[in-house]
């Protein structure tokens, strides 16, 4: 059965333990960071940064300030846009949950970076060789019947890491027993056809302002691999019918030179 982790926002205090502990798993570089506005470390997720604590700082009439933290990396969706988008089969969406990649397949082509609604999977730009980077949801380590390493960092609980069914099961009974303390909806439940990250909120994503950060609310329920394998089926009409027109185009040419060749012998 699919695996998923639940985040509960309302725990997390903003350590970036879960940061510290996905770039030692994945044997990431280190770098010189420079904080953003919001005091988020580092500014973006990058091919070297799969996981990243947004900061979210929101002042109330009455002057009470009040401060988010949201944890962002790749959702691995259910039916994945990245997958569908993906024209050699590098990206695969396992029946376990994670959405991996397999870069002895990668052309270079950047189509699922394109696909992506959440804009996660990130290029290789310093690199001679570069290859596309992501959050692998630890494939590796629940091969080995082991949780993600982020997942067994957090010093808070906020991260809970299990079978799917049994998460939106929680995230329910928790939104049914604190009702004052939760945005009533967990986001990745069904948007974007459901996704293998589920995430608890104490406000609406619309107020925590983090839609131009990839947690999109404009999606619907409609699965994002449906378009991308849409527009993928017509690659081999289209590559025949360029292949065609090429053809015809060189007989045409190549039938042209012989009347003109012709023409001037009878001159």
């Amino acid at each position: 059965m699919s695996k998923a982790i639940l985040i509960d926002t309302t725990k997390c205090i903003g350590c970036r333990a879960c940061q510290v502990a996905c770039k030692s798993w994945n044997e990431l570089q280190g770098g010189k960071a420079t904080f953003s506005e919001t005091w988020s470390n580092p500014r973006f997720l990058s091919s070297n940064q799969y996981n990243r604590i947004i900061f979210r700082e929101i002042s109330r009439p009455e002057g009470k300030v009040e401060w988010h933290f949201i944890s962002r990396r790749c959702m691995h969706c259910n039916d994945p846009a990245c997958a569908s988008a993906c024209p050699v089969g590098a990206l695969t969406k396992l029946p376990t949950g994670p959405v991996v990649y397999d870069d002895g397949k990668c052309i270079g082509c950047r189509y699922c970076m394109m696909a992506c609604p959440f804009q996660i999977p990130k290029f290789e730009w310093g690199s001679a060789v570069p290859l596309i980077r992501k959050c692998t949801f630890c494939a590796d380590r629940q091969a080995i019947g082991l949780a993600p390493s982020c997942v067994t960092t957090c010093p808070t609980g906020t991260l809970l890491f299990g079978e799917r069914p049994a998460l939106l099961q929680e995230a329910h009974r928790r939104i049914g027993s604190e009702p004052k303390r939760y945005y009533p909806q967990v986001y990745g439940e069904k948007i974007g056809g459901g996704t293998s990250n589920l995430y608890l909120t104490a406000i609406s994503f619309e107020e925590l302002g983090l839609n131009h950060r990839g947690f999109r609310t404009d999606l619907g329920d409609m699965p994002q691999g449906i378009y991308g394998r849409e527009w993928m089926s017509k690659v081999p009409y289209v590559a025949v019918a360029v292949g065609g027109l090429a053809v015809g185009l060189h007989y045409l040419q190549k039938r042209r030179a012989e009347i003109h060749a012709q023409e001037r012998q009878e001159d």
